[in-house]
């Protein structure tokens, strides 16, 4: 009964594939779900693509309200006997996920983002992906810097949380390291999971921010970003966007995006498990070194970041991958 009230609750969806043997992947969404055009959207990327290379089955679950039935929603996904790998997208997994690993020895998870408390054993079976925010938003500090006009910047975080700080740090670090006069404005939409889900409060603090003077606002928000996204392109001023390459949204308006290869490490991960190569047990870094973690410099605005910016944006990257700048995440 619970199995299918969660069902009906959670929107569970099917993407198979023709071969009924095939690999089968489960996977629950984070608050906002599919359709952020942001965290979500690409990590469902990176199951498509192992669907069309791999072969693989996938099933989904789309979270309600705040995602208070996340619990429920891996316990469904990994009841089901023929899911072999479980993922669960998001910092807000972390507990839940690790307590169902250890009650499902014999099926491999993975958490996007995963955050345990320090010195916390990850099950064997339990693998937990994360990535340099906190180098990568260096750099989109440093970007926005050198960008400015007005000598002041401005950053807004979805939930308030030791993650999206680390975003908030490193972008301020970057900006006071090309400039250390730069003024940074900073403020975060909420303090549960929902913050992640609203555009209407995202475009508010943007429209603050901006009318304080700020030129260039950072958003690590989720969906909540796409209201940051549409005051920028109203008042005319930039926004800096996080995961994936959002220029689309606002052309003209989006100086880069933070991109983190959620789609590319969901990838990896249902390759390696399908090899026997399955990396539980640990954090998996998924870092600058491969671009994992990265910004997006393309024809798409190199017209807002000219070639000797880009350069010494690049200098910079090199400099943090080589340890002569310190970025400790």
């Amino acid at each position: 009964m619970l199995v299918l009230l969660i069902a009906g609750c959670s929107g569970k969806n099917a993407e198979t594939g023709k071969n009924a043997n095939a690999y089968k992947v489960g996977l629950v969404f984070d608050v906002g779900g599919r359709g952020d055009k942001s965290f979500n959207d690409s990590a469902y990327s990176g199951l498509e693509q192992a669907k069309e290379k791999l072969g693989i089955q996938f099933d989904y679950i789309e979270p309600s309200g705040e995602g208070a039935d996340r619990e429920a929603a891996l316990r469904q996904m990994a009841a089901d006997p023929d899911v072999k790998l479980v993922i669960g997208v998001g910092l807000l997994f972390t507990d839940d996920i690790t307590a169902i690993a250890r009650e499902f020895p014999d099926k491999k998870f993975a958490c996007i983002d995963y955050n345990p408390q320090p010195g916390a054993e990850i099950p064997s079976n339990l693998s937990g992906i994360t990535f340099e925010e906190k180098k990568g938003s260096f750099l989109a500090g440093a970007i926005a810097a050198l960008e400015s006009k007005t000598g002041k910047i401005g950053f807004i975080g979805g939930m308030d949380s030791n993650i999206i700080r680390k975003f908030e740090s490193g972008y301020i670090a970057g900006a006071k390291h090309v400039k250390p006069e730069i003024e940074v404005i900073t403020g975060f939409i909420g303090m549960t999971g929902s913050a992640f889900n609203d555009p209407a409060k995202g475009k508010e603090l943007a429209l603050g921010q901006y009318s304080r003077g700020a030129d260039i606002i950072y958003q690590a928000a989720g969906a909540s970003g796409l209201g940051v996204i549409e005051a920028a392109r109203e008042t005319k001023k930039l926004v800096i966007c996080t995961d994936m390459d959002q220029a689309y949204l606002a052309p003209g308006y989006v100086l880069t995006s933070m991109t983190k290869a959620v789609d590319k490490a969901v990838f990896t991960t249902v390759d390696d498990a399908m090899k026997g190569q399955f990396q539980g047990g640990k954090q998996r870094v998924f870092g600058l070194d491969g671009r994992y973690t990265d910004y997006v410099w393309n024809s798409g605005n190199d017209k807002l970041i000219d070639q000797s910016e880009h350069e010494r944006i690049e200098s910079i990257r090199k400099d943090i991958l080589d340890g002569k700048i310190e970025v400790q995440e």
